[in-house]
C-alpha cells in the first residue's frame, strides 16, 4: 500500500509539472502581442476620403508637408520623423466641438509630457483666419507646450490634401469653394512609418483613455 502511494506521488509531481507547463504554453500563445490595425482608405468612411483614394486598399501613409506653427517655425515632416503622434483639424472661433476638443488634447499633452517618442500635431481649417498671431494667442490660452505640440497653419489647398488625402479626417463643404472642409472630431493616430494606426472621437473622454493605451501599445511594437 506504501509503495502504491509513493508511486502516485512521483506521478502526481510529474503529471503536475508537465500540466504547468502546458498551461504557461497555452497562456503565452493566448496572449501573444497584436499590433494595432493600420488603416487604408478603404477602410474608412467614403464621406472623409477624396475620391481619387477609395480604391486604396494598401501602402497608405502620410504625405510630406510644409506649414508654419504658432511661433512662425517652419513644420514639416521631418519634425515628426521616427516620432509616434496624434493629429487633429481644428479652427480656433469653433464653438462647438473644438473646445472640448483642445481640452482633451491638451490631457493627452500632460499625460504624455516627459515621453519623448509621442508629439501632438493639429491643423487649421480656416488658414485665413487662425494667422500664425491668432494661433499664439489660442496656444497661450490653452496652454500649449511648443515642444509637444504644434498648432499650424498655411495654405489652405495644402490643407485639404492632407486633410483628405492623407488623415482621412475632413468632410468637403459642397456649398464651399474647391478646397472647403468641415473638420471632424476625429483624433488621428499616426505611427513611426507615418501609417494611421486609429481613429479616436475628440471629444469622448472615453475615447481618449483609449487613444492613451493604444499608444502605449504601439509602443510595444517597436520593442518588440
Amino acid at each position: 500500500m506504501l509503495s502504491f502511494f509513493k508511486d502516485y506521488k512521483w506521478f502526481a509531481i510529474v503529471f503536475g509539472s508537465v500540466s504547468i507547463i502546458i498551461i504557461s504554453l497555452i497562456y503565452n500563445k493566448l496572449n501573444v502581442y497584436q499590433p494595432l490595425p493600420i488603416y487604408q482608405p478603404t477602410m474608412v468612411s467614403e464621406a472623409l476620403v477624396d475620391s481619387t483614394l477609395q480604391y486604396k486598399k494598401k501602402y497608405h501613409k502620410i504625405a510630406d508637408f510644409s506649414l508654419t506653427n504658432q511661433n512662425g517655425q517652419t513644420i514639416t515632416n521631418k519634425d515628426y520623423e521616427n516620432k509616434i503622434y496624434v493629429a487633429d483639424f481644428f479652427f480656433t472661433t469653433c464653438q462647438s466641438i473644438c473646445p472640448v476638443m483642445t481640452d482633451h488634447m491638451v490631457k493627452i499633452q500632460d499625460a504624455l509630457i516627459s515621453d519623448t517618442e509621442v508629439l501632438l500635431l493639429s491643423h487649421t481649417v480656416t488658414p485665413k483666419i487662425d494667422t500664425v498671431a491668432q494661433l499664439k494667442r489660442y496656444a497661450d490660452k490653452k496652454g500649449v507646450n511648443a515642444k509637444k505640440w504644434n498648432l499650424v497653419t498655411g495654405k489652405k489647398q495644402d490643407i485639404y490634401k492632407l486633410a483628405r488625402k492623407s488623415y482621412l479626417a475632413v468632410k468637403e463643404d459642397g456649398d464651399g469653394g474647391p478646397y472647403d472642409m468641415i473638420h471632424t472630431e476625429n483624433f488621428v493616430l499616426i505611427d513611426k512609418k507615418k501609417q494611421i494606426r486609429g481613429f479616436y472621437d475628440g471629444t469622448d473622454p472615453k475615447a481618449i483613455d483609449k487613444l492613451l493605451a493604444d499608444i502605449s501599445h504601439l509602443k510595444q511594437e517597436y520593442k518588440n
